[in-house]
């Protein structure tokens, strides 16, 4: 995919291959490939339009109906920002007043579309042509081109201090090695990055789930996120910006085609940031450094959601539900009663042993488990090879927790 491609799709000529290459989504790539040659489509055009098509209908998980007429690349989609991380991100800066936001590696463009929807204009820079083309290309495309300003250039030239906020998202991957770990290898790298608030105190950093928390700069909230369970995102919010010391923000997936449309959407998130912020999920803030406390395992374990466990907040989670630790290190949660609550899985407990193939085996044989889910914190089992060393046979359904108590490996076996 290149920069030229966004202009040939606006081409009468591209906007017809688009439309034909929709109406083969489904079909064997080599039979919508001719069909599409056979209605007069060039080749290289067809090829292009079948990869958007492509790349569009994976995006709807991500964008919702804007991905229908959006612009994609392959690793762009895969590094892109949800839309429903985006919009919550985007409605706190805008009910912190900002109105004007530099974005730093703008990638294709996602938060800078939420940012302009809720009424800040934006600078958005992406080191990569391509890239910033395609960004360029969905703010046309959603009609929001008057707020989004988007260039090529290498976010460590911008003058940042001309914005009221600056947004941040180093790329973590590097072509032909994949992801990248270490912070300092990020680009721009990571001492530019970390030194953005100093020149711009509203500053938001986007990273890595796995983020260290020692990098977070002094008097920052570390904010945590994940989407229908899976862990998305850190952001490091800065200076005023700050609201705790730490946050798990837990945000549902979003459902194809819920979004609203058009104008409608974009004066709601104006008329009211801190309601979409609330609608977005919910939230569990904290200081990142309590700890719970610990006893014995009870009738009922919590396993709380990897934002939380992630954001150091299980000791503040574990007061939400009156629970306690069965081993100070691992983050499983124990009651005695049941209590309901968005922030973990609850299993009831009905048998804790101490690890023995044999013995577990017998157990899970007596209770005819032949389907179970395994789950481990603190056990250096492989469920997988676990779960055919068992030879599982019956017509039951379990789960089962490998983990440790008071420093002693342990199976625990719950139903959901």
């Amino acid at each position: 995919m290149t920069a030229e491609s966004t202009a040939r799709f606006r081409t009468p000529e591209g906007v017809t291959a688009l439309a034909l290459a929709a109406e083969t989504a489904g079909r064997d790539p080599l039979v919508a490939a001719s069909a599409l040659r056979s209605a007069g489509v060039e080749p290289d055009l067809a090829a292009a339009a079948l990869t958007q098509v492509d790349l569009r209908r994976r995006a709807a998980a991500k964008f919702g109906p804007d991905a229908a007429g959006m612009f994609f690349t392959r690793a762009g989609l895969e590094q892109a920002t949800r839309a429903v991380v985006a919009n919550r991100r985007a409605a706190r800066l805008a009910s912190a007043g900002v109105r004007t936001l530099a974005d730093l590696g703008c990638g294709l463009g996602s938060d800078a579309l939420a940012a302009a929807r809720a009424g800040i204009a934006v600078y958005a820079v992406d080191a990569d042509p391509v890239t910033a083309e395609f960004a360029a290309a969905n703010a046309r495309a959603l009609g929001l081109a008057d707020r989004i300003t988007v260039e090529c250039a290498d976010a460590t030239t911008v003058r940042v201090e001309d914005f009221d906020a600056v947004f941040a998202d180093p790329a973590r991957r590097k072509a032909g090695r994949g992801r990248v770990f270490d912070p300092r290898s990020y680009s721009p790298p990571w001492d530019f990055i970390a030194g953005l608030a100093e020149r711009v105190p509203r500053t938001v950093l986007k990273l890595a789930p796995g983020i260290d928390h020692d990098l977070l700069p002094p008097g920052a909230e570390g904010e945590w996120v994940s989407v229908g369970g899976d862990l998305v995102e850190a952001a490091f919010w800065c200076g005023p910006l700050a609201e705790v010391p730490r946050r798990a923000s837990l945000v549902p997936a979003a459902k194809e085609g819920a979004a609203k449309e058009g104008a409608a959407r974009e004066d709601a998130a104006k008329e009211d940031a801190s309601k979409e912020v609330a609608a977005g999920g919910v939230e569990l803030t904290g200081s990142g450094e309590r700890t719970a406390e610990v006893g014995g395992v009870g009738t009922y374990l919590y396993d709380p959601d990897p934002a939380v466990v992630r954001a150091h907040l299980v000791a503040e989670f574990a007061d939400t539900v009156g629970g306690r630790l069965g081993d100070p290190s691992i983050a499983y949660v124990y009651t005695d009663h049941p209590v309901d609550t968005p922030f973990a899985r609850r299993l009831a407990v009905t048998d804790v042993l101490p690890f023995s193939l044999k013995r577990l085996r017998a157990l899970l044989r007596e209770r005819g488990v032949g389907r179970l889910e395994i789950r481990k914190r603190g056990s250096a089992l492989e469920p997988d090879q676990l779960r055919k060393d068992l030879r599982l046979s019956g017509p039951q359904a379990a789960s089962l927790v490998l983990t440790r108590v008071a420093g002693a490996p342990t199976v625990i076996l719950c139903r959901a």
